[in-house]
């Protein structure tokens, strides 16, 4: 009875092609042995191997000259922004240019498209899209108001000392100029539709779908990350509000659970009240409604600022903090 050889190296934990095969000394017969899997043409797997989003799609780069991962896949692997629909995601996108055949392989999904000089790069050794140009062939499959979520995130200013880098992965202008370049793409519409909704500024999914929510209910568009203090660089800051009102807006997500955190945000909420302003916190409650509730709330805080006597003079009374267990709707 033939011993079955163990295959070599990296061959036995993830995805591989034939020509790594080949490199290896593996010859067909083994490929055909009931511990390796044929994924698609000149791709194998170990039968025992579990999915796995970089190391498939780092294989399946290898096996296909000329194309690259895109899509919802791209998205996954930078960890860039999607929709809860789409966040665990295993789809397998690739793309090709249309000088090349169209993608035919058995569980990926193929995209012939025209993609420009600094739209495809190649990182840890896999050709994928960048970051802007994702976003870009994203736009026909979400929203709009998903579309300007994920934009969001790419024109955001980071902070150093959390992310290691000072610079934002995209600016508007940058964006624009890109989508001015495919007029005919799919979902073009869409993505200027969504640049125009974009402002820098949003640092999380639900401060976005906030601001936009506050703008369809007819409020003024708030300004974004709003310090009490302007001239200090210390200065505590709202998440959003009306400097004019005295209203800022904090939107506190999962992370503002943390006993650490809870005191940073109490610190930082009492400083805005003692110099006179409205405090309104907002949580995954207000969320999970698409911030109706939240959005009438501001409604009456700001029209009882217009109308007071007292609060038009500075809120000299300071009103008590708003939580959203206090909001309700007109």
């Amino acid at each position: 009875m033939r011993t079955r050889t163990e295959l070599p190296g990296p061959l036995g934990a993830a995805p591989f092609t034939i020509a790594a095969a080949r490199s290896a000394g593996v010859p067909r017969t083994r490929l055909r042995q009931p511990d390796i899997r044929h994924i698609s043409r000149g791709l194998y797997r170990p039968a025992e191997w579990s999915f796995e989003l970089e190391t498939a799609a780092r294989a399946l780069s290898a096996a296909s000259p000329g194309a690259w991962i895109s899509h919802v896949t791209a998205a996954r692997l930078r960890c860039q922004l999607l929709p809860p629909w789409l966040s665990d995601s295993e789809e397998l996108h690739l793309s090709k240019p249309r000088v090349l055949p169209e993608v035919r392989r058995k569980g990926i999904v193929g995209h012939t498209v025209l993609a420009l000089e600094g739209e495809v790069e190649t990182t840890d050794g896999i050709r994928i899209s960048t970051r802007p140009r994702t976003w870009l062939d994203l736009a026909r499959r979400l929203s709009l108001s998903e579309l300007v979520c994920m934009g969001d995130e790419l024109v955001r200013i980071p902070r150093f000392g959390l992310e290691g880098r000072n610079e934002p992965f995209a600016t508007i202008d940058g964006l624009r100029s890109m989508v001015s370049r495919h007029p005919n793409l799919q979902g073009i519409v869409r993505a200027r539709a969504a640049l125009d909704l974009m402002r820098v500024g949003s640092d999380s999914a639900p401060e976005t779908l906030l601001r936009l929510a506050m703008c369809d209910a007819g409020l003024p568009e708030p300004e974004l990350q709003l310090q009490l203090r302007p001239e200090s660089p210390a200065s505590p800051t709202a998440d959003l509000g009306y400097r004019r009102r005295r209203l800022a807006v904090q939107y506190d997500g999962g992370h503002h659970l943390l006993p650490a955190q809870i005191f940073s945000d109490r610190r930082r909420d009492k400083a805005f009240e003692a110099a006179g302003w409205t405090v309104l916190v907002l949580t995954k409650d207000d969320l999970a409604d698409g911030f109706a509730g939240a959005t009438a709330r501001i409604k009456r805080i700001l029209r009882a600022a217009y109308l007071s006597p007292s609060a038009a003079a500075g809120f000299s009374n300071p009103v008590l903090r708003e939580r959203s267990a206090d909001i309700g709707t007109t």
